[in-house]
């Protein structure tokens, strides 16, 4: 069997792997769009805050590592799929067969559509590539916005904020992380990096940017007075790859339409990772989950379907864990609440501490905490779990930081049901 594999993000590596594992000798191919070893976008803030160096962002260091395991790697870029003869069109010209394939591109950065995004200064933070540019274009002192406070976003304001810039963090949501924390938590996010010397504008819309006769950026912003930088970064969102599929038959939306055997709407076409819309483990509708641990685990549960060991995907679960300049910050599941559902907070503003559970019935089905270190990953473990809290849900509601004590009473009761 010919195994094809286009990304060679941790989807696609675990992916070849896993097959590699599974069928010694297969013929396998790792396909990557840059000029680049595989490596994990996720670490370049610790390449930006000189923590490590290049070789620390790649997936794997051992020397001949894809080798050793019978796995080729390719530096292509693909330009578009034809299934009926099972081929891979290469941008340079090329081709290459597959028996079967997995779609594992990832997403790329959205930029919002204003002037002067194309300017040379502004830039992204998605590539090694990008990486480098950063590096060589700042130094202490130097004035910096960084577009964008999401998850994303709030990574490289970590390793922006070691690179001793004076920094400026713009965000058209009414907080920070938006998408992982409400308004209580974002904004004691907020606080803590204003806390730090970060400037945080939250509710604020970036309009124009203009490069100025001395090499200086101005930015307009929307009912605001206009700011100067040296240097824009822009963590404003990304998108699945998916657009080397169209004329394809690959069904897509946001991303990839897959079933719970990781396959597309095409017999022996598999996705996974960030181009892939999955299972979501809280909903049971399908959805994006543009997270490492998702990545990991669809690429290996694709690759075992490849090879014909079926195994269902469960879904993902949403989940989050964020450090913003020491605070930490946590998200899993339906964090926002379900609708006939009961919740209970708990807020220590001065100490930057809070711990939010939501619930449906008795089960715990999200949950958010910040500046808590301690137990964190129970939250994790009840919710995946869906065990019963019973009585235990009163005492949560009463006290929400017992989460270890309902934990482990719990799961007792649990392996005592199952074992009679």
């Amino acid at each position: 069997m010919e195994y094809v594999i286009v990304g060679a993000g941790p989807a696609g590596v675990i992916a070849a792997e896993t097959l590699a594992g599974l069928e010694p000798g297969a013929d396998i191919t790792l396909i990557s769009g840059e000029p680049e070893p595989p490596y994990s976008r996720m670490v370049i803030p610790y390449l930006l805050a000189e923590d490590i160096q290049e070789e620390g962002t790649h997936l794997r260091h051992s020397a001949g590592h894809y080798d050793q395991r019978g796995i080729k790697v390719v530096h292509e870029r693909i330009a578009r799929i034809d299934p009926a003869s099972k081929t891979l069109a290469f941008e340079s010209g090329g081709s290459r067969n597959y028996g079967k394939l997995l779609l594992a591109t990832g997403a790329s950065p959205v930029r919002p559509p204003i002037p002067g995004m194309d300017i040379a200064k502004v830039k992204s933070c998605w590539t090694l590539a990008d990486a480098r540019q950063i590096i060589e274009g700042t130094k202490p002192g130097d004035r910096v916005v960084l577009m964008g406070a999401g998850f994303i976003g709030c990574i490289i304001l970590e390793a922006l904020f070691a690179r001793k810039v004076k920094l400026t963090i713009i965000e058209m949501a009414d907080r920070m992380v938006a998408r992982m924390m409400d308004k209580t938590g974002g904004d004691m996010i907020g606080d803590w990096c204003r806390a730090q010397g970060v400037d945080v504008m939250t509710a604020t819309k970036v309009t124009a940017i203009e490069e100025k006769v001395d090499g200086s950026l101005s930015l307009s912003l929307e009912g605001k007075d206009p700011i100067e930088a040296d240097l824009v970064v822009c963590a404003t969102g990304v998108r699945s790859n998916i657009g080397f599929l169209e004329g394809s038959g690959i069904k897509t939306d946001q991303g990839v339409l897959i079933d719970n055997f990781m396959q597309t709407s095409v017999p022996d076409i598999y996705a996974a990772g960030d181009v892939a819309q999955g299972l979501d483990f809280s909903t049971g509708e399908h959805d994006v989950h543009a997270i490492q641990p998702t990545a990991s685990e669809h690429g290996r549960t694709a690759a075992r379907n490849m090879a014909g060991h079926k195994t269902a995907y469960r879904g993902s679960l949403v989940m989050n864990t964020l450090n913003t300049l020491g605070l930490i910050s946590t998200s899993y599941g339906l964090w926002d609440g379900t609708e006939g559902g009961d919740e209970v907070v708990s807020v220590d503003k001065e100490n930057a501490r809070y711990l939010r559970l939501s619930f449906k019935g008795d089960v715990l089905v999200g949950a958010l905490a910040l500046g808590l270190t301690q137990h964190v990953g129970v939250l994790r473990g009840l919710i995946q779990t869906k065990v019963p809290l019973g009585k235990w849900k009163k005492v949560l509601q009463d006290d929400p930081h017992q989460i270890m004590s309902a934990y482990l009473a719990c799961v007792q009761d649990a392996t005592r049901r199952n074992a009679a």
